[in-house]
């Protein structure tokens, strides 16, 4: 006999109990129900609908959410629903969830294995990694790392993105809609960027290889000694805290 899948599993365990308010508890107990059914937001709310079954996301504007640190992922979701983070769809989606089903949700992605990315072997275009200081650019490898695979908790990873999300998030930075960052580093970060540099980063990181939130801690110890040798106007801006990124 087959197996049931784990959500529909989920589903038959939860009509079995008859106990009051048991079927809504059912879906928000799981992070995988939550993603394919949309928790107690129903079925208009599901992600999978839009970021793919493993969290892979469309490959062109829904970005891939398989494998990114979880409190990044919840960070970004609470921002959705207080509107730090204006999104008409993403808005409703998070507001149809309590605090403690984005955490579910968000934790269940986290563990979903990154999705593979044909890599590129051309090099990063020069902004990446040396930044401006004349234009007050900080070395974008200085928080997200060399190739993108982030740099520690609130330097999240972004390579393995689809090129025109990282573009639009860049814009939506620049122009102030996206705000999310307390602390401005990333507006202040892409403010001076040319289009022809923006777009050059989000079309190199696209073809960078997807890496698992927990597998970054030896990058992170080898982009901080070398950002450690950069003029401090490049590392002036970095920072500790959860709530920036991508």
């Amino acid at each position: 006999m087959r197996a049931l899948p784990l959500a529909l599993l989920g589903l038959t365990l939860a009509a079995c109990d008859t106990s009051p308010g048991a079927t809504d508890r059912a879906f928000q107990a799981s992070g995988e129900i939550i993603a394919m059914g949309g928790g107690a937001g129903g079925p208009a709310n599901a992600c999978f609908a839009c970021h793919g079954l493993k969290g892979e996301g469309d490959g062109v504007s829904t970005p891939r959410l398989a494998g990114l640190e979880q409190g990044y992922l919840q960070k970004q979701m609470e921002d959705y629903a207080s509107g730090l983070r204006p999104d008409d769809v993403m808005t409703r989606v998070a507001r149809g969830l309590t605090p403690d089903a984005r955490r579910v949700v968000a934790a269940w992605y986290a563990e979903l294995p990154a999705p593979a990315v044909h890599a590129s072997a051309g090099p990063p275009p020069p902004i990446w990694l040396s930044g401006d200081a004349a234009r007050g650019i900080t070395a974008c490898a200085a928080c997200h790392g060399a190739e993108g695979q982030g740099a520690g908790a609130g330097q999240p990873i972004i390579a393995g993105q689809p090129a025109p999300y990282t573009l639009e998030q860049i814009d939506h930075w620049k122009s102030g809609k996206r705000r999310n960052d307390p602390r401005g580093v990333m507006a202040a970060a892409v403010q001076h960027l040319s289009e022809e540099e923006a777009r050059a980063i989000a079309e190199w990181l696209s073809t960078r290889p997807a890496a698992q939130a927990h597998a970054n801690a030896s990058a992170s110890a080898s982009v901080s000694a070398s950002a450690a040798a950069r003029p401090a106007a490049s590392r002036e801006t970095r920072r500790p805290d959860r709530s920036d990124g991508a």
